[in-house]
């Protein structure tokens, strides 16, 4: 079985919910990146031994949280040394619009990721855009790229969509699967 292990920033708990549903699909331990930006006791080492990387923020402003940035800008370390060379990698993200420049977010994560040199996995997931879609289909936002929510702003994170959910669980089953291939 593969090791995968998702990391996120979680500012008022949409992302949170996302990063547990992706972790249920996954099978993965979950790391969260605290309001000052660190991880908790062991978190780097955690990451060390993965054979995935599943990485989460919610999209403000176009872009991941600063709390995002700051383990990323800090995982320079282990970029040095290629530590995290050939780990497969994958993002998600939340916003409160249905855009919301979330695909930012994501390019940013898939970045982070080839900077480490790791192999990125897409949703796989065709997007539901006929006329018979409806709001809580699988990958209604249509994101090849990575799993995407949308939650109002005045919705709390009990009241994210079960699609969207189950969007995100089916993506971090589809990760687990794909490290799996390349472990074999």
């Amino acid at each position: 079985m593969a090791n995968v292990v998702v990391v996120y920033h979680s500012g008022y708990g949409h992302t949170q919910r996302m990063a547990q549903s992706v972790a249920e699909g996954a099978g993965a331990e979950l790391i969260v990146i605290d309001a000052e930006g660190n991880l908790p006791e062991g978190g780097w080492d955690t990451l060390n031994a993965a054979d995935a990387i599943i990485m989460g923020s919610p999209t403000y402003m176009g872009m991941a949280s600063w709390q995002f940035k700051k383990f990323a800008d800090a995982s320079s370390k282990p970029w040095f040394t290629q530590a995290w060379k050939d780990k497969v990698f994958a993002g998600f993200t939340n916003s409160a619009t249905m855009n919301g420049d979330k695909l930012s977010t994501l390019h940013y994560l898939f970045t982070l990721a080839m900077q480490h040199s790791g192999i990125w996995v897409g949703t796989g997931m065709m997007p539901s855009n006929s006329k018979a879609a409806q709001r809580n289909d699988l990958n209604y936002v249509g994101s090849f790229s990575g799993a995407m929510a949308q939650s109002p702003s005045d919705a709390g994170a009990n009241e994210m969509l079960p699609g969207d959910l189950e969007t995100a669980r089916q993506f971090g089953a589809r990760v687990a699967a794909v490290t799996a291939q390349f472990k074999g």
